[in-house]
């Protein structure tokens, strides 16, 4: 069944100068995308205040889990979410957890892992506490509970390379599944490290940074050594051949001008074209 896709131009999750950019790209996408099964959350034009969580801008951050959460309730396909920043992923992979009470891993395509809490983050930056808010701990409002929650022990990080000291520590203590660029050459390990979560449906989250930068040009926070579109496309080709696809983000477009999102769409096109056919 093709998916809905759901555009959420949310950009409070980055506190990056070219924040506004991840708007543009994600209204950028949506002019590619088939009208009659596309939806649009409405994004605060406001930057929101941190109400004393260590999140920046959270109020603007919970305004739109709210009215996102609103979308996909009425949503009876599968999701195809488009940012705005990674944070949009928290809501889309709770709704997708809840569907599937029997166990949903999360494969992270990402070059950050995502695994800050506010008391670990210097940034503050919600795109950098996302994942580990999908995995239950964080902010409150925003942490996942229940069934919406995906354990450290269900999620595989693909492609991460710029890790932070408290990342490390995490990955390292808790033993979190990670396939690295150069392994992703073939997608076999990949496979691997989500068949030993146990999970039979999987949600798969990309920042398009996961790509390397020679491969387009409006990366939100470009980190040199990444994969190439067709090393992911296969990744998520593979992934889709063993696993249900229950959901699906792809976040951190960030184009300079309207002709440079021109130039990179075809890239971003080809990636929407593995997760939906």
């Amino acid at each position: 069944m093709p998916p809905t896709f759901i555009v959420v131009p949310q950009w409070q999750g980055s506190v990056s100068p070219r924040a506004m950019r991840l708007s543009d790209g994600a209204e950028a996408i949506s002019g590619d995308l088939p009208a009659a099964h596309t939806r649009n959350v409405a994004v605060p034009v406001e930057a929101g205040d941190s109400l004393d969580t260590g999140v920046h801008r959270y109020s603007a951050l919970h305004t739109v889990r709210e009215r996102f959460g609103h979308e996909l309730r009425a949503t009876s396909d599968w999701a195809l979410t488009i940012g705005g920043d990674c944070g949009v992923s928290l809501t889309a992979v709770e709704h997708a957890s809840a569907k599937h009470p029997d166990g949903l891993s999360v494969v992270w395509f990402d070059a950050h892992p995502d695994l800050h809490t506010p008391q670990t983050s210097v940034s503050g930056a919600f795109t950098g506490m996302v994942l580990r808010a999908i995995s239950g701990e964080g902010a409150e409002g925003l942490a996942l509970t229940g069934n919406g929650a995906v354990p450290l022990s269900r999620i595989v990080l693909a492609g991460v390379r710029d890790i932070e000291d408290a990342e490390a520590d995490l990955i390292g203590d808790r033993e979190i599944a990670a396939v690295p660029v150069a392994t992703l050459e073939t997608p076999d390990a990949l496979i691997d490290a989500v068949t030993a979560t146990g999970s039979t449906a999987i949600y798969v989250h990309i920042d398009l940074d996961v790509l390397d930068p020679s491969v387009m040009t409006g990366l939100g926070n470009a980190v040199p050594f990444g994969l190439t579109v067709e090393a992911l496309t296969a990744a998520i080709t593979a992934l889709k051949s063993q696993f249900t696809l229950a959901g699906a983000t792809i976040a951190g477009f960030a184009p300079s001008t309207p002709e440079a999102a021109n130039d990179d769409l075809s890239v971003i096109l080809r990636i929407i074209g593995a997760l939906t056919r």
